[in-house]
């Protein structure tokens, strides 16, 4: 959907979201069996022997079809407990391993960096999304909100990855 110039799509309210329930937003409506599979995939107990139950937040709205990750990202932006979210796009309905687009949520503002001691931040800034494999969504989403791991560890292992997808972990 292109909105005229100007003016700003406006998503529908997230509400109900607890601290550890990963949030999966929907943004691509072209294939409902995949999005079927996806889901179920999700709601899957997680951990080394599947010990976690699945904490997921869906959102399934046709409100955001089409959402690009920075208007996502600008439409979670109040949640200030919300580390990570993870964006169910095109590439993700058309994978065959339905890698979800993880955005992080927390973004340095650059301009109030001193460039004497952050010189390095500046001109490498940290990674702002990765692919991940549904089954690695939870251990991502508790592992950022906890502070046990950071984003950029965790993108650095989806870029180690032939297909460019994180998986369990």
């Amino acid at each position: 959907m292109t909105m005229p110039e100007g003016l700003e799509r406006v998503f529908p309210e997230i509400v109900g979201r607890d601290t550890f329930d990963a949030l999966v937003i929907r943004t691509d409506f072209s294939d409902n069996e995949s999005w079927t599979v996806l889901v179920g995939e999700l709601r899957r107990p997680w951990g080394p022997d599947g010990e976690f139950p699945a904490r997921v937040q869906v959102v399934d709205a046709p409100d955001w079809s089409g959402a690009t990750a920075d208007e996502v990202l600008a439409a979670v932006d109040e949640d200030e407990y919300l580390s990570v979210v993870f964006v169910a796009d095109r590439h993700t309905m058309e994978s065959p391993t339905r890698g979800l687009l993880a955005l992080s949520t927390v973004r340095e503002d650059e301009g109030d960096l001193d460039p004497v001691y952050y010189q390095e931040l500046i001109e490498s800034p940290e990674p702002r999304e990765f692919r991940a494999a549904p089954a690695a969504v939870h251990a991502v989403h508790v592992n950022v909100t906890l502070g046990n791991m950071g984003f950029a560890e965790f993108a650095a292992a989806a870029s180690a990855e032939p297909d460019l997808v994180l998986r369990p972990v």
